[in-house]
């Protein structure tokens, strides 16, 4: 039986076919399925929503996209759709795709991305945490409501977990918060949050 490799997408072909489509996600032109349920988006539409209050509570000058693509300048074919992100309003005008499309170029425009795990969890806990400790984004979520990570990332026995990384000197400080804890949010130091209260 011989192998035949998937022909790998550029940037350029994934926006064209599959740009429209938030189901999919290209890493290292390869397309990557979020497999999105019912309880997937319920989760994300939680977390977005306890942000956003925190946002108009402090009047940030920051906006939640209902949906946005991640071009992260050093990986030509990767296009990453984190499932909440918050953007400085401020940074937009320097974003070179942004009045076209909803693409952001720029680690300096995104204060924070929530990304809630599914069946590809290893993208989560360590893909993206790569490329967005290289794009300098200050927060990153892993919201893992179902387990479904590695015993290293949520721990044994595995159980729902919320972490978050702190970017500290370029690398990602992680804490885990499995259900009943009140989580620490960097960014959002007033945000009384529990996993308990985004669960589907």
């Amino acid at each position: 039986m011989t192998y035949t490799p998937i022909k790998a997408l550029t940037f350029e072909q994934f926006l064209k076919e599959y740009g429209e489509n938030t189901r999919y996600e290209l890493i290292d032109g390869e397309l990557r399925d979020m497999e999105p349920t019912g309880p997937h988006e319920e989760v994300a539409g939680n977390i977005a929503g306890r942000i956003y209050t925190q946002i108009i509570h402090h009047k940030l000058n920051w906006l939640i996209p209902k949906t946005c693509l991640i071009k992260p300048p050093a990986a030509e074919a990767t296009a990453l759709r984190p499932d909440v992100i918050v953007l400085d309003k401020n940074q937009l005008s320097q974003e070179p795709l942004w009045q076209k499309e909803p693409i952001i170029c720029n680690g300096k425009t995104i204060k924070l991305v929530a990304e809630v795990v599914s069946t590809n969890w290893q993208d989560d806990y360590a893909r993206k945490i790569e490329e967005y400790a290289f794009l300098e984004i200050p927060e990153y979520w892993i919201v893992d409501f179902r387990a479904l990570g590695g015993i290293q990332f949520i721990g044994n026995p595995k159980q729902p977990t919320l972490t978050i990384c702190q970017l500290i000197n370029g690398v990602y400080q992680q804490q885990r918060y499995p259900l009943g804890e009140s989580i620490t949010s960097p960014l959002f130091p007033e945000l009384k949050l529990k996993l308990d209260d985004i669960m589907p």
